[in-house]
């Protein structure tokens, strides 16, 4: 990855060390705008309904995102380095 460096894997590092849902609103709060956050949550959702079967329209419909930001998720999904499966199947394991 052309972006890993020490700063980065300390983000990374202060993110996993989150233990609540209440701590990790307020550290997103301070790092990232409001819509930061919803972009990446909107992200999430794509890939969660992709992974379902949706089609580019339903998520459109469902999510409120763009075509293009859809086929960037579908693309990551697909061909990218497997973060959205891992965080999806983890998600679904807390879910049960």
């Amino acid at each position: 990855m052309k972006y890993r460096c020490e700063s980065v894997d300390r983000l990374f590092q202060t993110i996993l060390n989150l233990e609540t849902i209440d701590e990790c609103y307020a550290y997103f709060d301070d790092i990232c705008t409001i819509k930061e956050i919803q972009d990446l949550a909107q992200r999430l959702d794509t890939a969660i309904l992709l992974s379902k079967g949706y089609s580019y329209q339903k998520i459109t419909e469902k999510v409120d995102v763009s075509t293009a930001t859809i086929g960037r998720v579908s693309k990551c999904l697909n061909y990218g380095a497997g973060g959205y499966k891992t965080a999806i199947d983890r998600l679904n394991l807390t879910e049960e």
